[in-house]
Protein backbone atom coordinates (compact mmCIF):
# COMPACT_ATOMS: atom_id res chain seq x y z
CA UNK A 1 0.00 0.00 0.00
CA UNK A 2 1.51 3.78 -1.36
CA UNK A 3 0.84 6.63 0.74
CA UNK A 4 0.93 10.01 -1.03
CA UNK A 5 2.52 12.86 0.83
CA UNK A 6 0.68 16.21 0.02
CA UNK A 7 2.33 19.09 1.75
CA UNK A 8 1.98 22.51 -0.18
CA UNK A 9 5.05 24.37 -1.02
CA UNK A 10 5.79 27.08 1.41
CA UNK A 11 4.71 30.73 0.53
CA UNK A 12 6.67 33.51 1.65
CA UNK A 13 3.32 35.31 2.78
CA UNK A 14 3.56 32.17 5.26
CA UNK A 15 6.61 33.89 7.29
CA UNK A 16 7.06 36.99 9.24
CA UNK A 17 7.51 40.58 7.06
CA UNK A 18 10.99 40.51 8.58
CA UNK A 19 11.67 37.10 7.33
CA UNK A 20 10.26 37.93 3.69
CA UNK A 21 12.87 40.79 3.10
CA UNK A 22 15.58 38.62 4.14
CA UNK A 23 14.43 35.39 1.87
CA UNK A 24 13.87 38.05 -0.92
CA UNK A 25 17.43 39.27 -0.55
CA UNK A 26 18.83 35.81 -0.23
CA UNK A 27 16.62 34.58 -4.00
CA UNK A 28 18.99 37.17 -5.50
CA UNK A 29 22.43 35.45 -4.17
CA UNK A 30 21.76 32.12 -3.92
CA UNK A 31 20.74 29.29 -6.83
CA UNK A 32 20.63 26.27 -5.03
CA UNK A 33 21.26 25.06 -1.46
CA UNK A 34 22.52 22.36 0.57
CA UNK A 35 20.55 21.15 3.81
CA UNK A 36 21.77 18.68 5.95
CA UNK A 37 19.93 16.87 8.76
CA UNK A 38 17.10 18.82 6.63
CA UNK A 39 14.52 15.72 7.71
CA UNK A 40 15.36 16.90 11.02
CA UNK A 41 13.54 20.09 13.65
CA UNK A 42 15.46 23.03 12.30
CA UNK A 43 16.63 21.72 8.78
CA UNK A 44 13.16 21.05 7.71
CA UNK A 45 12.29 24.74 9.32
CA UNK A 46 15.43 25.91 6.77
CA UNK A 47 14.31 23.94 4.14
CA UNK A 48 10.33 25.49 4.12
CA UNK A 49 12.51 28.99 3.94
CA UNK A 50 14.55 28.38 1.60
CA UNK A 51 11.49 26.71 -0.80
CA UNK A 52 9.15 29.72 0.05
CA UNK A 53 12.12 32.37 -1.45
CA UNK A 54 12.43 29.86 -4.56
CA UNK A 55 15.81 28.24 -4.02
CA UNK A 56 16.33 25.17 -5.28
CA UNK A 57 16.65 22.94 -2.35
CA UNK A 58 18.58 19.54 -1.90
CA UNK A 59 18.18 18.15 1.29
CA UNK A 60 20.71 15.32 2.81
CA UNK A 61 19.51 13.17 5.64
CA UNK A 62 19.95 9.31 6.75
CA UNK A 63 16.09 8.26 6.70
CA UNK A 64 13.78 8.99 3.89
CA UNK A 65 11.19 12.06 3.97
CA UNK A 66 8.80 12.01 1.74
CA UNK A 67 6.91 15.10 3.35
CA UNK A 68 9.89 17.23 2.39
CA UNK A 69 9.90 15.61 -1.43
CA UNK A 70 6.77 16.36 -1.65
CA UNK A 71 6.96 20.28 -1.03
CA UNK A 72 9.62 20.01 -3.63
CA UNK A 73 13.19 19.28 -1.76
CA UNK A 74 15.48 16.85 -3.88
CA UNK A 75 16.37 14.35 -0.91
CA UNK A 76 19.35 12.66 -0.90
CA UNK A 77 19.79 9.27 1.72
CA UNK A 78 22.95 9.07 3.07
CA UNK A 79 25.78 8.95 5.39
CA UNK A 80 27.08 12.68 6.71
CA UNK A 81 30.80 10.26 7.25
CA UNK A 82 30.90 9.06 3.71
CA UNK A 83 32.54 12.07 2.31
CA UNK A 84 32.16 10.78 -1.41
CA UNK A 85 28.29 10.35 -1.49
CA UNK A 86 28.62 13.87 0.48
CA UNK A 87 30.09 15.50 -2.17
CA UNK A 88 28.35 14.25 -5.21
CA UNK A 89 25.17 15.50 -3.10
CA UNK A 90 26.61 18.64 -3.36
CA UNK A 91 27.13 19.52 -6.62
CA UNK A 92 25.84 22.35 -8.03
CA UNK A 93 24.76 23.92 -4.91
CA UNK A 94 26.24 27.92 -3.79
CA UNK A 95 25.19 27.66 -0.21
CA UNK A 96 25.28 24.96 2.72
CA UNK A 97 23.75 24.61 5.85
CA UNK A 98 25.27 22.42 7.84
CA UNK A 99 22.43 21.16 10.52
CA UNK A 100 22.72 17.74 10.69
CA UNK A 101 24.70 16.37 14.10
CA UNK A 102 24.25 13.50 16.72
CA UNK A 103 22.73 15.25 20.22
CA UNK A 104 21.93 13.77 23.31
CA UNK A 105 24.02 13.34 26.29
CA UNK A 106 24.72 9.55 26.47
CA UNK A 107 26.59 7.39 24.25
CA UNK A 108 30.45 6.13 23.17
CA UNK A 109 32.95 9.00 21.53
CA UNK A 110 32.67 7.21 18.03
CA UNK A 111 29.17 7.12 17.92
CA UNK A 112 29.07 11.31 18.32
CA UNK A 113 32.81 11.87 16.77
CA UNK A 114 32.08 10.44 13.32
CA UNK A 115 29.01 12.44 12.55
CA UNK A 116 29.93 15.45 14.09
CA UNK A 117 33.78 15.72 13.48
CA UNK A 118 34.26 13.61 10.86
CA UNK A 119 30.65 14.70 8.97
CA UNK A 120 32.21 18.28 9.38
CA UNK A 121 35.18 17.86 7.85
CA UNK A 122 33.57 15.96 4.76
CA UNK A 123 31.48 19.35 4.31
CA UNK A 124 34.28 21.26 3.91
CA UNK A 125 36.75 19.35 1.71
CA UNK A 126 33.23 19.10 -0.24
CA UNK A 127 32.55 22.97 -0.23
CA UNK A 128 36.09 23.43 -1.21
CA UNK A 129 36.44 20.96 -4.52
CA UNK A 130 33.54 22.19 -5.84
CA UNK A 131 34.18 25.84 -5.07
CA UNK A 132 31.32 26.29 -3.29
CA UNK A 133 31.38 29.60 -1.01
CA UNK A 134 29.05 29.64 1.73
CA UNK A 135 28.59 27.51 4.45
CA UNK A 136 26.61 28.01 7.86
CA UNK A 137 27.31 25.56 10.32
CA UNK A 138 24.95 24.66 13.19
CA UNK A 139 26.89 24.21 15.93
CA UNK A 140 25.66 24.74 20.25
CA UNK A 141 26.33 26.57 23.08
CA UNK A 142 27.33 23.50 24.85
CA UNK A 143 31.12 24.34 23.31
CA UNK A 144 31.70 26.20 25.91
CA UNK A 145 29.90 24.82 28.61
CA UNK A 146 31.84 23.26 31.20
CA UNK A 147 29.43 22.75 34.00
CA UNK A 148 29.37 26.08 35.84
CA UNK A 149 26.92 29.16 35.51
CA UNK A 150 27.00 31.08 32.40
CA UNK A 151 25.32 34.27 32.98
CA UNK A 152 25.07 36.72 29.90
CA UNK A 153 28.42 35.50 28.52
CA UNK A 154 29.34 36.71 25.17
CA UNK A 155 31.31 34.87 22.12
CA UNK A 156 34.77 35.93 23.75
CA UNK A 157 33.99 33.41 26.40
CA UNK A 158 36.64 30.23 26.05
CA UNK A 159 35.82 26.75 24.66
CA UNK A 160 35.63 24.14 27.71
CA UNK A 161 38.62 23.08 29.47
CA UNK A 162 36.43 19.57 29.79
CA UNK A 163 33.30 18.61 28.74
CA UNK A 164 30.29 16.10 30.25
CA UNK A 165 30.13 14.35 27.90
CA UNK A 166 30.91 13.86 23.92
CA UNK A 167 28.40 16.09 22.61
CA UNK A 168 30.07 19.42 23.34
CA UNK A 169 33.24 18.21 23.10
CA UNK A 170 32.48 16.69 19.33
CA UNK A 171 31.03 20.06 18.44
CA UNK A 172 33.84 22.34 19.95
CA UNK A 173 36.17 20.09 17.60
CA UNK A 174 33.43 20.57 14.49
CA UNK A 175 33.24 24.48 15.14
CA UNK A 176 37.09 25.20 15.46
CA UNK A 177 37.74 23.12 12.18
CA UNK A 178 34.57 24.99 10.48
CA UNK A 179 35.89 28.86 11.69
CA UNK A 180 39.60 27.90 10.90
CA UNK A 181 38.33 26.73 6.97
CA UNK A 182 37.31 30.28 6.14
CA UNK A 183 38.91 31.81 3.63
CA UNK A 184 37.97 34.37 0.89
CA UNK A 185 36.79 31.43 -0.87
CA UNK A 186 34.94 29.84 1.11
CA UNK A 187 33.17 31.95 3.82
CA UNK A 188 31.91 30.19 7.55
CA UNK A 189 30.17 31.41 10.34
CA UNK A 190 28.97 28.81 13.41
CA UNK A 191 25.64 29.82 15.42
CA UNK A 192 24.72 28.63 18.48
CA UNK A 193 21.20 28.56 18.99
CA UNK A 194 20.05 26.69 22.56
CA UNK A 195 17.20 25.04 23.41
CA UNK A 196 15.25 24.82 20.27
CA UNK A 197 11.37 24.11 20.76
CA UNK A 198 7.96 24.64 18.86
CA UNK A 199 5.59 22.56 17.38
CA UNK A 200 6.58 19.44 15.71
CA UNK A 201 9.63 19.67 18.35
CA UNK A 202 10.76 16.23 18.40
CA UNK A 203 13.30 16.17 21.64
CA UNK A 204 12.27 18.89 24.31
CA UNK A 205 8.71 19.52 24.51
CA UNK A 206 7.89 15.70 24.17
CA UNK A 207 10.45 15.06 26.86
CA UNK A 208 9.31 17.20 29.23
CA UNK A 209 5.55 16.31 28.80
CA UNK A 210 5.83 12.39 29.10
CA UNK A 211 8.35 12.74 32.08
CA UNK A 212 5.38 15.07 33.91
CA UNK A 213 2.72 12.11 33.00
CA UNK A 214 5.11 9.47 34.36
CA UNK A 215 5.81 11.50 37.83
CA UNK A 216 9.72 12.05 36.64
CA UNK A 217 9.93 15.30 36.20
CA UNK A 218 11.81 17.78 38.97
CA UNK A 219 13.20 20.28 38.92
CA UNK A 220 17.26 20.19 40.12
CA UNK A 221 18.28 22.84 42.43
CA UNK A 222 17.25 24.89 45.34
CA UNK A 223 17.60 27.98 43.12
CA UNK A 224 15.78 29.27 40.43
CA UNK A 225 18.80 29.77 37.42
CA UNK A 226 17.81 31.73 33.88
CA UNK A 227 18.24 29.55 30.66
CA UNK A 228 18.08 30.98 27.00
CA UNK A 229 15.58 29.39 24.89
CA UNK A 230 14.91 29.88 21.01
CA UNK A 231 11.75 29.13 19.13
CA UNK A 232 12.33 27.17 15.94
CA UNK A 233 11.31 30.22 13.67
CA UNK A 234 13.71 32.28 15.05
CA UNK A 235 16.60 29.61 14.88
CA UNK A 236 15.45 28.99 11.33
CA UNK A 237 15.81 32.79 10.98
CA UNK A 238 18.91 33.59 11.92
CA UNK A 239 20.26 30.66 9.61
CA UNK A 240 18.97 32.64 6.69
CA UNK A 241 19.85 36.19 8.03
CA UNK A 242 23.52 34.87 8.71
CA UNK A 243 24.04 32.92 4.97
CA UNK A 244 22.54 36.53 3.60
CA UNK A 245 25.44 38.26 5.38
CA UNK A 246 28.37 35.80 4.08
CA UNK A 247 28.01 36.63 0.28
CA UNK A 248 28.41 39.50 1.29
CA UNK A 249 31.64 41.10 0.17
CA UNK A 250 32.72 42.67 3.49
CA UNK A 251 30.90 40.04 5.30
CA UNK A 252 31.60 40.41 8.95
CA UNK A 253 30.26 37.34 9.77
CA UNK A 254 32.62 34.91 8.13
CA UNK A 255 35.32 33.31 10.35
CA UNK A 256 33.19 33.93 13.65
CA UNK A 257 30.64 31.95 16.04
CA UNK A 258 27.76 33.55 17.61
CA UNK A 259 25.24 32.84 20.10
CA UNK A 260 21.17 32.88 19.69
CA UNK A 261 18.13 32.93 21.85
CA UNK A 262 14.80 34.55 22.32
CA UNK A 263 16.64 36.97 24.03
CA UNK A 264 14.07 36.15 26.79
CA UNK A 265 16.06 34.58 29.68
CA UNK A 266 13.60 32.17 31.92
CA UNK A 267 13.97 30.15 35.09
CA UNK A 268 14.11 26.90 33.74
CA UNK A 269 10.44 26.49 36.34
CA UNK A 270 8.77 28.97 34.47
CA UNK A 271 9.51 27.48 30.57
CA UNK A 272 9.08 24.19 31.98
CA UNK A 273 5.27 25.35 33.26
CA UNK A 274 4.88 26.92 30.20
CA UNK A 275 4.74 24.09 28.36
CA UNK A 276 3.15 21.71 30.69
CA UNK A 277 0.05 24.67 30.48
CA UNK A 278 -0.09 23.61 27.01
CA UNK A 279 -1.50 20.39 27.31
CA UNK A 280 -3.30 21.71 30.90
CA UNK A 281 -0.67 19.97 33.47
CA UNK A 282 -0.50 20.85 36.63
CA UNK A 283 2.83 23.01 37.48
CA UNK A 284 6.07 21.03 38.58
CA UNK A 285 7.21 21.94 41.88
CA UNK A 286 9.37 19.11 43.51
CA UNK A 287 12.66 19.88 43.39
CA UNK A 288 16.03 17.47 43.73
CA UNK A 289 19.16 18.91 45.22
CA UNK A 290 21.71 19.69 42.84
CA UNK A 291 24.74 17.32 44.55
CA UNK A 292 22.17 14.55 44.47
CA UNK A 293 21.34 15.02 41.02
CA UNK A 294 24.93 14.71 39.93
CA UNK A 295 25.91 12.04 42.25
CA UNK A 296 23.37 10.23 40.93
CA UNK A 297 24.48 10.54 37.76
CA UNK A 298 28.05 9.47 38.51
CA UNK A 299 26.48 6.37 39.64
CA UNK A 300 24.41 5.69 36.95
CA UNK A 301 26.95 6.34 34.41
CA UNK A 302 30.04 4.17 35.82
CA UNK A 303 26.91 1.27 36.04
CA UNK A 304 25.74 1.31 32.20
CA UNK A 305 29.46 1.47 31.11
CA UNK A 306 29.82 -1.68 33.56
CA UNK A 307 26.41 -3.16 32.05
CA UNK A 308 26.93 -2.38 28.37
CA UNK A 309 23.77 -0.44 28.58
CA UNK A 310 23.26 1.63 25.22
CA UNK A 311 20.10 3.43 26.15
CA UNK A 312 20.44 6.62 28.31
CA UNK A 313 20.46 6.98 31.81
CA UNK A 314 17.93 8.87 33.68
CA UNK A 315 20.17 11.18 35.29
CA UNK A 316 24.01 11.99 33.69
CA UNK A 317 26.56 14.93 35.37
CA UNK A 318 25.67 16.82 32.21
CA UNK A 319 22.15 16.76 32.81
CA UNK A 320 22.44 17.47 36.56
CA UNK A 321 24.33 20.42 35.90
CA UNK A 322 22.66 21.40 32.46
CA UNK A 323 19.30 21.90 35.30
CA UNK A 324 20.61 23.32 38.32
CA UNK A 325 23.02 26.41 36.38
CA UNK A 326 22.32 29.25 34.56
CA UNK A 327 22.59 29.61 30.93
CA UNK A 328 21.62 32.90 29.11
CA UNK A 329 23.72 34.66 26.45
CA UNK A 330 24.79 37.99 25.38
CA UNK A 331 23.55 38.08 21.51
CA UNK A 332 24.95 41.42 20.55
CA UNK A 333 26.81 39.68 17.89
CA UNK A 334 24.28 38.47 16.05
CA UNK A 335 22.34 41.29 16.28
CA UNK A 336 24.71 43.85 15.04
CA UNK A 337 26.77 42.00 12.55
CA UNK A 338 23.90 39.96 10.45
CA UNK A 339 20.64 41.81 11.73
CA UNK A 340 18.87 39.32 13.98
CA UNK A 341 16.26 39.99 16.32
CA UNK A 342 13.53 37.28 17.21
CA UNK A 343 10.15 37.49 15.64
CA UNK A 344 7.93 35.07 17.20
CA UNK A 345 8.06 35.95 21.50
CA UNK A 346 8.10 32.87 23.73
CA UNK A 347 4.74 33.74 24.95
CA UNK A 348 4.06 33.85 21.21
CA UNK A 349 5.40 30.61 20.61
CA UNK A 350 3.48 29.29 23.47
CA UNK A 351 0.28 29.92 21.94
CA UNK A 352 1.47 28.16 18.98
CA UNK A 353 2.67 25.16 20.67
CA UNK A 354 -0.89 25.03 22.35
CA UNK A 355 -2.54 24.69 19.21
CA UNK A 356 -0.14 22.25 17.78
CA UNK A 357 -0.28 20.03 20.97
CA UNK A 358 -3.91 20.26 21.02
CA UNK A 359 -5.26 19.84 17.16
Amino acid sequence: MSVTFEQPTPELSDFDPLEQAALTKLKAKANQAFVTGAGGFLGKAICKRLLAAGISVTGFARGDYPELSAMGVNMVRGDIADQACVTAAMKGCDLVFHVASKAGVWGSKMSYFSPNVAGAANIILACQKLAITNLVYTSTPSVTFAGKDESGIDESAPYADTYLNYYGESKAVAEKMVLEANTESLKTIALRPHLIWGPEDPHLVPRVIERAKAGRLKLVGTKDKLVDTIYVDNAAFAHILAALNLFESDSVSAGKAYYLSNDEPITMADMLNKILACVDMPKVTKRVPASLAFGVGAVLETLYVLMNKQEEPMMTRFVARQLSTSHYFNITAAKTDFGYSPVVSIDQGMVRLKEYLNQ
